[in-house]
């Protein structure tokens, strides 16, 4: 493992991010297990929220899917967010990412086009469309 998948491991830890994202696995009856680049991977999540092909919580990547699903330009985008989460101090993240998603809302009607968090982690790697603003939309039509 690289040293910055190392650090941001610790960090994760550190901010409890990671042992919120394992809670929530559990509670969600995922499987865990050790993924790549310091991250852990939870299949089998049954809880029907939040709407999402996958969500990172710490180093925990938690999806419904089963083993298999979580690679390429998905697990790149669920790792970026994990980096996130370091970046933000761990749980501070999850209002912040709230708050983007209401922004992009507003601007666009939908809550990943505008939102800053899944711009940076990249959109179309993370399999979300980009709606322009709905200001953009009138003077396009």
């Amino acid at each position: 493992m690289r040293g910055r998948h190392r650090a941001r491991q610790v960090v994760n830890y550190v901010n409890l991010s990671t042992p919120l994202g394992l809670l929530i696995a559990v509670a969600g009856r995922a499987r865990v297990r050790r993924g790549e680049h310091g991250l852990l991977y939870a299949h089998g999540y049954r809880i029907r929220f939040p709407v999402a092909g996958a969500f990172t919580v710490g180093n925990v990547v938690v999806t419904a899917q089963e083993e298999g699903y979580l690679t390429g330009a998905l697990l790149r985008h669920e790792a970026r967010h994990a980096t996130q989460y370091a970046f933000c101090v761990g749980l501070p993240m999850l209002l912040l990412y709230v708050l983007a998603a209401g922004f992009s809302l507003v601007v666009c009607g939908h809550y990943a086009s505008w939102n800053p968090f899944e711009r940076l982690a990249d959109l179309d790697e993370g399999g979300y469309p980009r709606h322009p603003a709905r200001w953009r939309r009138r003077t396009l039509e």
